[in-house]
């Protein structure tokens, strides 16, 4: 009867042109959507041969070329197949896991992979054997949610499935989830990631395969991308490491919606010449002022764990810190910091935002600048006050709270002075409680007229004690005075008893 149809109702032109009529129509309709839904209507045999074939089952892996962007078919995909003239072979069919759906008359027709023009031709293909110049059309209403995978330099690597706004099919509003939205959902990129050579891997029809390099630099920069960089369901995103550090562009990079968020707790390690050593939680916010650290950048950067630690020591070389930061790779960037270039020059791309995992590495300095020294306790990377202990002959003795990097004559005019009647005034003894658990003594030959200097005017450090050790007179009388307090109380009873 079909058949029959087509052959004494239709003749080939009007095929023809009922079909370039439906092709156009369709084409139309969708004009302008950004994932354009193929819609296609098969031809007669003859002119099956002229049409673009589908891709072929093996084709090498494309690479650095424009993303293709048609849609394949895949489980979970609501279409409709619509048979021209034959409505009962017409209606709706949710794609299995398989992707193969079931029509009448023909059976098991596999579309996986395939795009809805390509799924067309294959199902004309088939009715063709039944129905003379079948007209077959395959429209998208609604797709599968888009299953991707995000791998390599971002917070939390892994699959995850994106919805899909607005329409399908015939709403020319759906929109299809970008890359960057995947970032995000990930949790955004590392600090450690080369944001330039971003890979997006497609599969094309069953078996080939097409990677398109994203350089999301130049979106920060310009606001444009020359690829398509909307999702299909199976992408694969890939976030390479860097291989060289650029501080200037990781503060742009930490600034973008990618990146990951800036609130977000980071532990990180600090070891070297800081007061509290250790491992600390990093978070956004302003450090408060004390012994603690002063206030700091609201950034969670190499300054503010600094501050966290108590501060530098007083032999800090805040000029070659070392950054070593852990990669996706297994492997770890070293990066150089140079904190005077920052205090010196106001370069604020030297107080590197951190993340988790990071280590900073506060070197031991070879030689120490006074003048430096000076300087540097007046800058946030010092603790606010440190606490000296002044004992003995000195007429205020006790814990004193000294700026950093203060020296020794600073510490006794602190505490008042020496008691000059009783004080050895040529020399001092320095205790000081290593990093490593000693403890060492040396006496310190004092001269109020010496700058800081290591021999006469040391700079001190935290929970160092300077004793000021009697005069040898004042050892005498003090001896004089244990001897003859006993026989005082002696002479007294005596002469209370009159004898």
């Amino acid at each position: 009867m079909f058949r029959q149809y087509f052959t004494d109702v239709v003749s080939e032109s009007q095929v023809n042109m009922i079909n370039i009529g439906l092709r156009k129509s369709l084409t139309q309709s969708f004009a302008g959507v950004a994932l354009l839904t193929a819609v296609n209507v098969a031809l007669p045999s003859a002119s099956l041969a002229q049409r673009q074939p589908a891709l072929p089952t093996t084709q090498p892996a494309l690479s650095n070329t424009r993303l293709v962007t048609d849609y394949s078919l895949g489980g979970g995909d609501l279409i409709r197949v619509n048979v021209f003239e034959v409505p009962e072979y017409t209606g709706e069919y949710q794609i299995p896991p398989g992707g193969a759906i079931n029509l009448p008359l023909i059976g098991s027709v596999p579309i996986l992979g395939l795009t809805t023009e390509q799924a067309s031709d294959e199902i004309a293909k088939r009715y063709a054997r039944f129905l003379k110049r079948p007209l077959i059309s395959v429209n998208l209403l609604s797709p599968r949610p888009v299953n991707i995978f995000v791998a390599g330099e971002v917070t939390r690597p892994g699959s995850y499935t994106l919805s899909l706004s607005g329409g399908a099919g015939n709403n020319p509003g759906v929109q299809y989830p970008t890359v960057l939205a995947a970032l995000t959902t990930a949790q955004g990129v590392t600090l450690a990631a080369d944001v330039t050579q971003v890979e997006l891997r497609r599969k094309i029809g069953r078996s080939s395969e097409q990677v398109v390099t994203l350089n999301l630099k130049q979106l920060v920069q310009t606001g444009n991308i020359p690829q398509d960089i909307t999702l299909r369901d199976g992408d694969t995103i890939f976030v390479p490491t860097a291989t060289s550090f650029n501080v200037a562009e990781a503060r742009n990079l930490f600034a973008a919606n990618f990146a990951a968020s800036p609130s977000t707790p980071r532990t990180v390690a600090i070891i070297g010449q800081v007061n509290r050593p250790g491992s600390y939680l990093v978070t956004a916010g302003t450090t408060d002022g004390g012994a603690g650290g002063a206030a700091g950048s609201g950034l969670p950067t190499v300054m503010r764990t600094i501050q966290l630690a108590g501060g530098i020591t007083s032999q800090a070389d805040i000029r070659n810190l070392k950054l070593r930061r852990p990669t996706r790779t297994g492997s770890e960037q070293t990066i150089d910091i140079n904190l005077w270039q920052l205090l010196e020059s106001g370069d604020i791309n030297q107080d590197i935002v951190v993340q988790d995992g990071d280590t900073i590495v506060v070197p031991l300095a070879t030689e120490i600048s006074s003048a430096e020294a000076t300087q540097l306790a007046t800058t946030t990377l010092s603790p606010t006050r440190i606490q000296v202990g002044v004992v003995g002959e000195v007429k205020s003795p006790g814990v004193t709270a000294l700026q950093p990097n203060s020296s020794l004559n600073q510490a006794l005019l602190a505490a008042g002075g020496f008691n000059d009647s009783r004080a050895k005034t040529a020399t001092v003894d320095l205790i000081r409680l290593n990093p490593n658990g000693t403890v060492t003594k040396r006496a310190v030959k004092v001269d109020f007229a010496q700058g800081i200097n290591e021999e006469r005017n040391p700079i001190l450090r935290n929970n160092d004690v300077v004793v000021v050790n009697r005069s040898g007179l004042a050892r005498t009388g003090d001896t004089i005075g244990t001897v003859a307090g006993p026989l005082g109380t002696i002479l007294n009873f005596l002469r209370f008893f009159g004898l």
